[in-house]
């Protein structure tokens, strides 16, 4: 806090009052006035008042002392920094005095000046007014959750399984779809912005029921694998590179191959393929021979009418092993994983009515992998927790 500061009353002189004229503009005023006019200042925390004598003299020489007071605000969250700044001068030409207000909110600093003697002489000053105000804000942007109406893209009849890779090397995923009733796979390649062309089809066995797209010959382009359910088949086509596909390479298998994974079963770092035969009751393993040639399926005998398959690692050994829905016998089948490839007799777990479809993946975050069964005649699906 300043020391207060009193004026100095001026000294009484006994002699006679000098008697100005108005009408004499070259009439002195400084024998009447002091050697010094002082200005009263008066601060706190948050204001400070200046007050000064001003003369109507076109030569009169006035000394003023000013006092600043200067104050930051410092804020958190929204900061607003507001300092008006307001010079009033004597509109007689005279000394200026100057009031500085500023908005105090956490610290304080202040600061004098020294005097200082001006001399004006028909000279007006300016007032100015500066205002200077920073902010900062936030905006917040909610996600949508929403999907927009479909857009719909003409295929093939019964289209039964479709998945989605980039096959041309764009970086945009490529729809490819297992066309049931006509006898081929489509692929609709991604035109950008979500939009795709028009199928290419691609001739393969009766009724292809499955389809996969995986890299099988180590040309890190992926190719396409499909179950031909009435051939007995499954059908092997390469990528070419852009985009478009040979002619299938078909491989016998168990009677009516109705789902197929593709994945590396004996860790030789090229995908072998798994394929569940509804007709036969089987799950046939047909190793890859490097190239994309595969070797003839191993049988393993599951439950009736094995509809889905999923090979995952389930005990943790870094060896994937089989889980194969059986529809006809109402559980599902786990075949674990010997080495190279091979496989034990499957262990069962009972599930609802027509096992159709079976995904392996944890939902207790346990880090080990559940089974989740879609039960078709049932209207159930099933949770089978791992302990």
């Amino acid at each position: 806090m300043l020391t207060p500061f009193f004026e100095t009353e001026p000294s009484t002189s006994a002699s006679a009052p000098t008697t100005i004229s108005p009408t004499s503009p070259s009439t002195s005023l400084s024998s009447l006035l002091p050697s010094s006019t002082s200005s009263l200042s008066t601060s706190t925390s948050s204001t400070s008042k200046t007050t000064s004598t001003s003369t109507t003299s076109s030569s009169t020489s006035t000394t003023t002392t000013s006092t600043t007071t200067t104050s930051s605000t410092t804020t958190t969250t929204t900061s607003t920094t507001t300092t008006s700044s307001t010079s009033t001068t004597a509109s007689s030409s005279s000394s200026s005095t100057s009031t500085s207000t500023s908005t105090t909110s956490t610290s304080k600093t202040t600061s004098t000046t020294s005097s200082s003697t001006s001399t004006t002489s028909t000279t007006s000053s300016s007032t100015s007014t500066s205002t200077s105000t920073t902010s900062s804000s936030s905006t917040s942007t909610t996600a949508c959750n929403s999907f927009l109406n479909q857009t719909t893209y003409s295929v093939g009849k019964y289209s039964y399984s479709v998945t989605v890779v980039d096959v041309n090397r764009d970086n945009k995923p490529d729809i490819v779809v297992a066309n049931w009733g006509w006898n081929n796979v489509g692929v609709l390649l991604n035109a950008g912005n979500g939009t795709f062309k028009a199928q290419t089809t691609y001739p393969v066995g009766n009724n292809p029921y499955s389809v996969v797209v995986v890299d099988v010959n180590s040309d890190n382009i992926p190719d396409i694998i499909v179950a031909n359910y009435a051939d007995n088949t499954v059908g092997v086509l390469l990528n070419t590179g852009s985009g478009t596909f040979n002619a299938q390479i078909t491989y016998t298998v168990g009677t009516k191959p109705d789902a197929v994974a593709v994945v590396d079963v004996n860790n030789d770092n090229i995908p072998d393929i798994v394929v569940a035969n509804s007709g036969s009751s089987t799950v046939g393993v047909l190793l890859n021979a490097g190239s994309g040639i595969f070797n003839a399926q191993t049988n393993y005998t599951v439950g009736t009418n094995p509809a889905s398959v999923a090979v995952v690692d389930v005990n943790n050994d870094n060896k994937l092993d089989i889980v194969v829905a059986n529809s006809g016998s109402n559980n599902i089948g786990v075949l674990l994983n010997a080495g190279s490839g091979t496989f034990n007799a499957q262990t069962i777990y009972s599930v609802g009515v027509q096992p159709i479809s079976v995904a392996v993946v944890d939902v207790d975050s346990d880090n080990k992998p559940d089974i989740i069964v879609a039960n078709g005649n049932s209207f159930t699906v099933s949770v089978l927790l791992h302990c």
